[in-house]
């Protein structure tokens, strides 16, 4: 059974991680900078953002992706590196979780496009989908549990991140 499901059936209530960017800044990150890129550029600053939320008792714990899609990425010229910049957030997280022993379950965060969708907007809710389903792919093939689609604005958004992350046959998580 699927780690976050289980949890679910086993816990009334379930802690989750936060504050992921308050404390990337406190590790150095700084503003403007694109704290997915950590991944791949300073991976033991990440690890050790998980590791403190792990050992401080959560249930769950984020990927470091909420930005991790290719239109925020594009921002940042890396655009072409969703995959590696999202399996990397996921395999880090789920490495320090197998590292502890405990049971965490391992959420792919996946946030905002950043771009208005149609009818508004130029993008259409099967392009958004499309950047969805390959942040959410790529989350899936780095160990995640559930996809956890976060702060989205409009429903065309909603729906798009949806329809994307179905496609990887995980739990989904939908906070507006």
């Amino acid at each position: 059974m699927n780690r976050f499901l289980k949890l679910l059936d086993e816990k009334s209530v379930l802690l989750l991680d936060g504050a992921t960017g308050t404390n990337l800044f406190s590790l150095g990150l700084q503003s403007g900078d694109a704290p997915e890129l950590w991944n791949l550029s300073e991976p033991e600053k990440i690890c050790r953002h998980y590791r403190s939320f792990i050992e401080a008792g959560s249930d769950l714990v984020l990927t470091n992706s909420f930005g991790g899609n290719s239109y925020r990425l594009q921002l940042h010229n890396q655009e072409q590196d969703v995959y590696g910049i999202n399996s990397a957030a996921a395999e880090l997280l789920v490495s320090e979780i197998q590292r502890s022993g405990k049971d965490v379950v391992a959420a792919g965060s996946m946030g905002p496009t950043g771009e208005i969708l149609e009818p508004n907007g130029q993008i259409t809710i099967e392009k958004a989908a499309e950047a969805y389903a390959a942040q959410a792919t790529a989350l899936k093939d780095g160990g995640v549990d559930v996809i956890w689609i976060e702060t989205i604005s409009s429903i065309e958004e909603a729906t798009a991140a949806v329809i994307g992350a179905k496609e990887t046959n995980l739990p989904i998580v939908l906070t507006m």
